[in-house]
């Protein structure tokens, strides 16, 4: 949800560039730019505030269905009841008060791969919101199906891929992760990593797929959830990090901080990272997000 943004960047460093990432800033990769229907959306949002300040777009946030939605339209998946409130009007609410302009909604745990719920947002917030579906690396392969159509058919503009849904004992190299990552790159549209148990259990797997398919662009959710390091295993994780920089396709999103900071909003042990990040990557493949 979008509730933090204005505790998050006020009064610190966090006011750069990064933390104004425009929602077609965050589709930087020229190959998103291929698609001409991913243009005439991106142009929509931009040209409502063309000649005031740049809009403030938050390239991560989820949504979920109210307990009466789940009960009518939108089931959770079981096990995954949500235990606060992420529902469509909460979100715009907390977006106004915010003055967050647009934002990247990324497929919720919550629905898993049930899309639909995120599907009915986008469609009657076109310029508003984009979506980041969930790959689903069923071994079948019926995920790569799941993934063409929801790019090409309802329209979403990235990817996220949550190694800890892949069947036990497997990796996104295996044939069903390098599939669905190469056809992303081939729809123009950017993978997003979560590596929530640390960036060490993944970088080996990242690079393996950085390197064979260089025209996937590649976002990494949560700083890489980089903490500030206090042990030699934490700051290999934070050079590993920065060593990814030599991809150019390979973006940072400064998000989630709560999930990253050792201390509360507004983060200041974050500031270090924060530089060292776009010192390495560059402002421009840094983004701002919840």
């Amino acid at each position: 949800m979008a509730l933090p943004v204005r505790s998050v960047i006020s009064g610190s460093i966090f006011l750069g560039d990064c933390c104004h990432a425009r929602l077609y800033s965050f589709a930087a990769p020229s190959v998103l730019y291929r698609r001409t229907q991913y243009k005439a959306s991106t142009t929509k949002m931009a040209s409502a505030n063309a000649q005031g300040r740049p809009k403030t777009i938050d390239s991560h946030l989820h949504i979920w269905a109210s307990p009466q939605e789940a009960a009518d339209k939108y089931p959770y998946f079981p096990g995954q009841e949500p235990t606060l409130p992420g529902h469509l009007d909460f979100l715009l609410q907390c977006m106004e008060e915010a003055s967050v302009e647009g934002a990247l909604i990324v497929q919720p745990i919550n629905h898993k791969f049930d899309h639909s719920l995120v599907t009915s947002v986008l469609k009657k917030h076109p310029t508003k919101f984009v979506g980041c579906c969930l790959a689903n690396p069923a071994e079948n392969g019926t995920g790569v199906k799941q993934l063409e159509d929801l790019i090409l058919k309802d329209g979403y503009r990235a990817v996220r891929f949550n190694p800890y849904l892949w069947p036990s004992g497997q990796q996104m190299t295996n044939e069903v992760g390098k599939a669905m990552f190469s056809r992303a790159g081939e729809l123009g549209v950017p993978v997003g990593f979560m590596c929530m148990k640390g960036l060490n259990l993944h970088i080996s797997e990242i690079t393996e797929l950085c390197t064979e398919f260089p025209s996937t662009a590649v976002l990494l959710d949560h700083l890489a959830f980089c903490k500030p390091p206090l042990n030699d295993e934490e700051k290999l994780a934070f050079s590993e990090l920065l060593k990814l920089s030599r991809f150019p396709q390979v973006y940072v999103k400064f998000s989630a901080l709560f999930r990253v900071s050792r201390m509360s909003s507004p983060y200041l042990d974050l500031v270090p990272l924060l530089a060292e990040v776009v010192s390495n990557f560059g402002a421009n493949r840094v983004m701002w997000g919840r």
